[in-house]
């Protein structure tokens, strides 16, 4: 390998650095308009008016829309959002008009003028509240807030917890996390003179908003071209049709004139998705000589308001739960709900933060009960390479026992500190999680071209979207490794334009590197066939330069341009009815060892060192891998430790970085990266997927971690220092 295992810096490292890249916030179109949308304070009511007159007579403004004024399409998994809400709201932050206007103060005086009247409604903010009798529906057209069950079973659960030597059991309680990006929502629209619409917009799925963008304002998607920007941070937050989009694209083709809308700060904390509240009840059961023999789980998960991508979180929850580990008998219920708040979206890991979180503090807890190593316990129920497990998935590669030794070699038990009231330990967590993309559309491919110019270098388009985690760079190292060239002899081209590139179902789920790499390699491939053959019919020896072989080839009568396409769509299945199948053509593996500190006196728990090993197949770039992996870490951390959405009556009550706290630096721990490579066959050179699985253990592990210090299981996330301290205190 020459170039695939190479360090290479980022790509687009120096434009970001030097402040060159430009965000949905830089754009600046001739005739723009500013936009801003007048949002419910009333988290449930009945919509009685609004009344837009004295919106009129602000100077500057060019357009205002209400829910009248625009087509009455509902959108969604469950059809149940628009883009202005004309009859009711269900949360604080529901859109009920929108101004365009020459500037953004006008705008902002326009939408303070603007008369609502809304009569209240009783509103329900709790989980399980919401499924009790009497308790207010959201969608009356639904009958319930019940959303959605999802079922799953294997082997006879009730049996195997019968002759079982120990039986854990315990209710898991996750809250909601903020994307917490460093650019805010945002998305410019523009109508050309023939009625077609360009929107720039830093959305993760392109090509699906292009078509469901178009079904909401109904026009064709032939009329709609989607044109990202750089991305200022995603993590999950950008993977649906939101209403600012609909709204930007309404007010420009109203006025006339390109319009922008960009949220605050606030805005971005109050209205966009966030990771759903959870509630994880699970019972494990293992012999007495460490088999593990049954699961059962029953989940509560918060959509809000409206349904986005986080009520499928059950589908990467039961994928887990019925292929992690070698556990014959499994039960799972998982049961998504409406509520009155802000709609909840993919978040990195998806769903299995929040299940692993009540796993491997379970799987910790049996082993203490059986007298068990927790690492020799995980490897004694670990799956293997070439196993198809009770639910239908196919472990191609497996480096589960390699993570795990990895970690048990490295995580030594820290010397008792000198202060009484200081203790200390230490805890393991591991990780199963999709790392050969995800069927969860019945596509999950992407496409690629590649070009080789008069000299020598290699252009690369991909349908593949980068959102910061480094696509471009593992896309040339993987083209420059199968044309034989440098990597400073590749460009990946950054026209981010759904005319321009190929086909992608979005980036999501661990898959770029693996089904981009591939359809890169395959088109690739085929263009230095075209070489080839070029070579042999111009008669030039074995060691001509590319450049000249190329040149020579457009220059001859005949010729041709060295250019081929591919595309790439695993050997994957969707689920069936039972969730049963093969989601992933590779499935990638962790385990991370923390130390940490524990105040006894104020419950303070501080994360001092942190191992994490992690089955990358192969690392394309390595220096990428271990970013991705330290920043998983620190999210992660976040997660566990710090953030939450506080709410009350439905109003986020820490909607600015001053209140939500993430980790700063000070709260980074050493942390020590082990790549472990198992080379998978479908891979592209054998690599696998590895952006979220850094995220999931981190949190278990220091909940392990701070049992083995104190004696006390925590069972809600963040372990706050109260927490922490009210749950010393209770054990006393």
């Amino acid at each position: 390998m020459k170039s695939v295992g190479e360090r290479v810096p980022k790509l687009d490292a120096a434009d970001k650095a030097a402040g060159k890249a430009r965000y949905v916030q830089d754009l600046r179109l001739p005739g723009m308009l500013e936009a801003k949308v007048l949002r419910s304070t009333v988290p449930h009511g009945r919509i009685v008016s609004v009344d837009v007159s004295e919106a009129w007579k602000v100077r500057g403004v060019r357009a205002i829309l209400t829910a009248k004024d625009i087509p009455a399409k509902a959108w969604g998994y469950a059809k149940d959002t628009t883009a202005l809400k004309g009859d009711r709201v269900r949360r604080i932050g529901d859109e009920l008009a929108a101004v365009a206007a020459t500037d953004i103060e006008a705008a902002i005086e326009a939408c303070e003028r603007i008369k609502v009247v809304i009569e209240p409604l009783p509103a329900v903010y709790d989980i399980e509240a919401t499924l009790a009798p009497g308790a207010p529906v959201l969608h009356e057209s639904k009958g319930s807030n019940l959303v959605q069950t999802h079922h799953y079973e294997h082997g006879d659960v009730a049996a195997a917890f019968a002759k079982a030597a120990k039986v854990v059991e315990g209710t898991f309680t996750l809250p909601a996390q903020q994307h917490a990006a460093l650019g805010p929502v945002g998305a410019v629209a523009e109508w050309d003179a023939n009625g077609r619409l360009t929107l720039h917009d830093p959305t993760q799925i392109p090509f699906l908003v292009q078509r469901d963008l178009a079904e909401a304002l109904d026009i064709s998607p032939a009329d709609l071209r989607i044109v990202q920007p750089a991305i200022g941070g995603a993590f999950g937050a950008r993977l649906d049709l939101y209403p600012h989009e609909a709204i930007a694209a309404l007010l420009a083709r109203k006025a006339g004139a390109p319009v922008r809308l960009l949220f605050s700060r606030d805005e971005d904390f109050q209205t966009d998705p966030v990771r759903p509240r959870t509630i994880v009840k699970l019972r494990t059961a293992a012999a007495a000589d460490g088999t593990l023999l049954a699961r059962d789980a029953d989940i509560l998960v918060d959509c809000g308001a409206y349904v986005s991508w986080g009520s499928m979180t059950p589908v990467v929850m039961v994928n887990t739960f019925g292929n992690f580990y070698q556990c014959p008998a499994a039960k799972f219920r998982a049961r998504t709900v409406w509520t009155n708040t802000q709609p909840t979206g993919a978040f990195r890991g998806f769903g299995n933060p929040e299940l692993l979180f009540a796993v491997e503090t379970q799987m910790d807890e049996l082993a203490r009960a059986l007298k068990l190593d927790p690492i020799e316990f995980r490897l004694k129920n670990a799956n293997r390479p070439e196993e198809v497990t009770p639910a239908g998935g196919r472990i191609t590669s497996c480096g589960f026992k390699e993570v795990l030794e990895a970690v048990k070699a490295k995580l030594k038990r820290p010397a008792a500190p000198a202060e009484p009231h200081l203790k200390r330990g230490i805890g393991v967590a591991a990780v199963f999680h999709v790392g050969g993309g995800a069927r969860i559309y019945r596509s999950d491919g992407c496409g690629a071209t590649v070009k080789v110019d008069d000299f020598g270098k290699a252009t690369v388009i991909v349908g593949a979207t980068d959102i910061g985690q480094g696509m471009e760079t593992a896309m040339a190292q993987i083209a420059a490794e199968e044309l034989g060239i440098p990597v400073s002899m590749v460009r990946v081209a950054t026209q981010a334009d759904t005319d321009v590139r190929p086909w992608d179902v979005g980036v999501h789920a661990s898959r770029t590197t693996f089904i981009a790499g591939n359809a890169v390699r395959l088109a690739a491939k085929e263009a230095k066939k075209q070489i080839e053959d070029a070579r042999a019919a111009l008669k030039l020896p074995p060691d001509a330069p590319v450049d000249k072989v190329v040149r020579a080839e457009h220059f001859r009568q005949k010729g041709r341009l060295i250019s081929a396409s591919a595309f790439y769509d695993p050997p994957t299945s969707m689920v069936d009815k039972a969730n049963h199948g093969n989601v992933s053509a590779a499935y990638t593996w962790g385990c991370h060892g923390v130390e940490v500190e524990v105040d006894v006196e104020t419950g303070q728990a501080v994360v001092k060192r942190v191992v994490a090993a992690h089955d990358v197949g192969r690392a394309i770039n390595p220096m990428l891998v271990e970013g991705q992996i330290e920043g998983g870490v620190v999210q992660g951390l976040g997660y566990a430790m710090f953030e939450e959405c506080v709410l009350k009556d439905g109003r986020m009550q820490n909607g600015f970085f001053l209140d939500y706290r993430i980790p700063g630096i000070k709260d980074v721990p050493d942390i020590e990266t082990v790549l472990v490579e198992t080379g998978d066959p479908e891979g592209p050179f054998g690599a696998k997927g590895i952006g979220e699985a850094p995220i999931v253990p981190i949190g278990p592990a220091i909940a392990n971690a701070i049992a083995d210090a104190t004696g006390v299981r925590m069972r809600e996330f963040p372990m706050t220092p109260e927490r922490v301290w009210r749950e010393l205190r209770n054990s006393r």
